[in-house]
């Protein structure tokens, strides 16, 4: 056995006890956004325990050890003189507003999903196979909704698409426009509210997510103005579309080059391809931070599994980065990619013939 350095151990243990306890606090923060927890908190007052077992009609004992948590964690804020506890108004924004830009209670169910297919991808490591993004825990699907409709909401409208050559112009005059791997269609939402006059098509594989998606349009009020339809992303119907946009989703597929020859397909003249992807750089040594730990972890579990099981299996990755995409979108024959614009968490792309 190797002799450690005692400094550098201790620093390794020290930094595991932290992530382990990060990794508890997500069920805890699950517990609190399924229980109503933090919007019976979310006007800032403060509260004990038993004020809080008032408001939600749950056990108080139970309540006080979740808020000692809590606090510990830094979710929630703890008086120790009048041993009360409350959201500040920062809190309240990333834990219980929904409609918040900062929102991020959502992200913990997509952890959920990791631990409980933990099985299926540990079997993909010995086989090789891949995990179908339909064969996970269904927390998956609405926790990726919920994680990235935040910043969909917050950057969509106010920056992504006019950071576009055109396509603002296009869509407020009315043009046609494809969401393909729409998920729960919360990008397809916001565009066509923004949009009136445009007519929107959105376009997944996984019905279950399409059937989800036309009742929150609906709920949305603009499921009279998108189409929804189950089809892959290399056999969705052609429209003469002027946007074609992929959130999130370009690096799960197996074959994305044939994804963006379809997009070819279907553009009309001057159309765009607009491809949001997780923000990357290209080399693995600039994402060795916070952003990429939570993608390479999510892309070993989530993406990569994904990719692995359809045709061809490429396995970008969710850190595939500027390079290797504009070598997909390439090999697809766009002659046109640029960096529109980006986010700490995504990169914009503009991709024409």
């Amino acid at each position: 056995m190797r002799e450690p350095n005692p400094e550098k151990l201790n620093e390794l243990v020290g930094k595991l006890v932290n992530d382990v306890g990060v990794s508890l606090a997500g069920a805890s923060i699950l517990l609190g956004d399924r229980l109503g927890l933090y919007r019976a908190m979310a006007d800032g007052k403060p509260v004990t325990p038993s004020d809080l077992a008032k408001k939600t009609k749950l056990h108080e004992r139970y309540l006080r050890e979740w808020l000692c948590g809590q606090a510990a964690s830094g979710y929630v804020d703890y008086d120790s003189d009048k041993d009360t506890f409350s959201l500040s108004a920062e809190q309240a924004m990333a834990l219980a507003e929904e409609a918040s830009p900062a929102f991020f209670a959502g992200a913990f169910d997509i952890v959920q999903s990791a631990y409980l297919d933990e099985p299926k991808v540990a079997d993909a490591f010995r086989t090789g196979n891949g995990v179908g993004w339909h064969e996970h825990s269904k927390c998956l699907f609405a926790g990726t909704e919920r994680f990235f409709r935040p910043g969909y909401n917050a950057n969509l409208v106010s920056s992504w698409i006019p950071a576009l050559d055109g396509v603002e112009a296009k869509l407020k005059a009315g043009a046609r426009v494809a969401d393909v791997g729409c998920g729960h269609g919360a990008s397809t939402i916001v565009m066509a509210k923004a949009y009136p006059k445009s007519t929107f098509f959105a376009f997944d594989y996984h019905k279950p997510s399409i059937e989800r998606a036309k009742a929150l349009a609906q709920d949305a009020g603009v499921g009279e103005r998108i189409t929804f339809a189950q089809a892959s992303a290399k056999d969705f119907p052609a429209q003469d579309y002027d946007l074609v946009a992929f959130f999130d989703c370009l690096h799960d597929m197996g074959d994305p080059v044939g994804a963006g020859k379809r997009v070819r397909q279907t553009l009309g003249k001057d159309g765009t391809w607009m491809i949001v992807e997780p923000f990357a750089c290209d080399n693995l040594k600039d994402n060795l931070n916070p952003v990429g730990q939570v993608y390479y972890h999510a892309s070993t579990f989530i993406c990569t599994p994904a990719s692995l099981s359809q045709e061809v299996g490429l396995g970008l990755g969710a850190q595939a980065g500027e390079r290797r995409l504009r070598q997909v979108a390439t090999e697809a024959g766009f002659r046109r990619f640029r960096r529109a614009t980006e986010t700490p968490v995504n990169m914009i792309f503009e991709v024409r013939a």
